[in-house]
């Protein structure tokens, strides 16, 4: 990685991908904002910036990002410290497993707040400070399923396909202000976020996926990063990642849907 960042701000900063962002960027930032609702989580990894890397800076913010008022609450801190991010990583997301009919209503509602509401409201806090000075970079954790409608997993996957949606808008209106925006479409992850996902009683929080299309945390940041550098609209981290994001991509709408409509279900 060659470019320095002055500030990065990353949501979901205390496990899973958003940790693994803070250590990939470590010795390339300046200056940290780590957000997350878990305080004890943030502080270890703050502590360990520190230890390691003296000269970075680190701010911690303990927030649900699910409230809109915690999330102006969160600007205020940013701009009461002097603090403007150059790099912006949307990385806080749910998932909800199961049948659309059988879910219960807080657990979509809390997904949307997070995956859109949070997501739209924290690019429009920082992206106009980012356009004031000329310099700034957004990226935007989306998914695969972006691409797809995914039974059992109908919400998750349309709030993805806003996320992508919204990045691709952005970048046009933001072409030759200086803030380039990227959306990171990722397959699965082995992270916390299948657990997060599973139902009371179920035996997984993900979709049935073969385990060869699994594709680690660390590869999956390194080409996000990579991808930012070079300006890339979007990412589909891994080959198999690649691979199927294109053939979705290229197949009729009547194919897909006789392709999920027979795919395995729990």
């Amino acid at each position: 990685m060659k470019r320095r960042y002055t500030c990065a701000l990353i949501t979901g900063a205390s496990a899973g991908l958003g940790e693994e962002f803070v250590k990939q960027l470590l010795g390339h930032v300046d200056q940290f904002v780590l957000v997350a609702r878990r305080l004890d989580r943030l502080e270890r990894t703050a502590a360990e910036i520190r230890k390691s890397h003296p000269d970075t800076k680190v701010m911690v913010i303990a927030t649900d990002i699910s409230n809109s008022e915690e999330r102006v609450l969160l600007g205020k801190k940013v701009a009461d410290a002097g603090l403007v991010p150059d790099l912006l990583i949307n990385n806080a997301g749910l998932g909800d497993y199961g049948e659309f009919v059988t879910a219960e209503w807080r657990a979509i509602d809390q997904m949307l707040r997070v995956n859109i509401d949070a997501l739209t409201h924290l690019t429009h806090l920082f992206a106009p400070c980012m356009a004031n000075q000329k310099r700034g970079w957004i990226l935007n954790v989306s998914s695969l399923a972006s691409t797809l409608a995914i039974p059992d997993f109908g919400v998750y996957a349309a709030t993805k396909a806003y996320v992508s949606s919204f990045g691709e808008a952005l970048r046009i209106e933001l072409k030759g202000s200086g803030v380039e925006v990227m959306s990171l479409c990722p397959g699965p992850v082995k992270t916390e976020f299948g657990e997060v996902a599973r139902r009371e009683g179920a035996s997984s929080g993900m979709p049935p996926t073969r385990k060869f299309f699994y594709v680690s945390k660390q590869q999956v940041v390194a080409e996000a990063l990579s991808g930012l550098e070079k300006g890339r609209a979007r990412v589909f981290p891994g080959l198999q990642t690649a691979i199927a994001g294109w053939f979705i991509g290229s197949l009729p709408l009547f194919v897909m849907r006789l392709i999920m409509r027979n795919r395995p279900r729990r």
